[in-house]
């Protein structure tokens, strides 16, 4: 009989410095009744009574919590851009992809390197200028081995 009073007077301790713990730490817009002096008092001073009250009538739950959304899904962040703002975007987007599309066209087609053969020297197969006769089995982009 000693040990199971032992062990519950264990469990009510615990119990009770919990409740004061979680009391004190909640924020006080989520206390209800009163304010949170006086439900730390309450929990203080009626050990189990006062956390068993804490936890069915001041404990209240997390009514607002903050939902965190992207940028462009929040109407607030969406109405405070102004105009210039979103011209401003808009003009550095166009002048992105204007430099990407350029870059895009000088990677498509680079000019391949010419090789300069001199007098009485005769051309090898596929060493040619890429699109010429007697060039091989070059394609018109100058690709070796390319069925062309």
């Amino acid at each position: 009989m000693a040990r199971l009073l032992l062990i519950l007077a264990l469990v009510a301790t615990v119990f009770w410095v919990y409740t004061i713990v979680d009391c004190a730490v909640q924020n006080p817009s989520r206390h209800r009744g009163v304010n949170k002096p006086a439900w730390l008092a309450i929990v203080i001073l009626l050990p189990v009574l006062g956390g068993i009250l804490w936890f069915l009538i001041g404990r209240g739950r997390a009514t607002n919590t903050v939902v965190r959304r992207a940028p462009d899904d929040d109407p607030e962040f969406l109405g405070r851009m102004t105009a210039s703002a979103r011209a401003e975007q808009d003009e550095r987007i166009r002048r992105l992809e204007e430099e990407l599309a350029q870059l895009d066209s000088e990677a498509d087609d680079p000019a391949p390197p010419q090789k300069a053969t001199g007098q009485g020297e005769t051309p090898e197969k596929g060493s040619g200028a890429p699109g010429t006769p007697g060039t091989g089995d070059d394609d018109t982009r100058g690709q070796r081995g390319a069925v062309g």
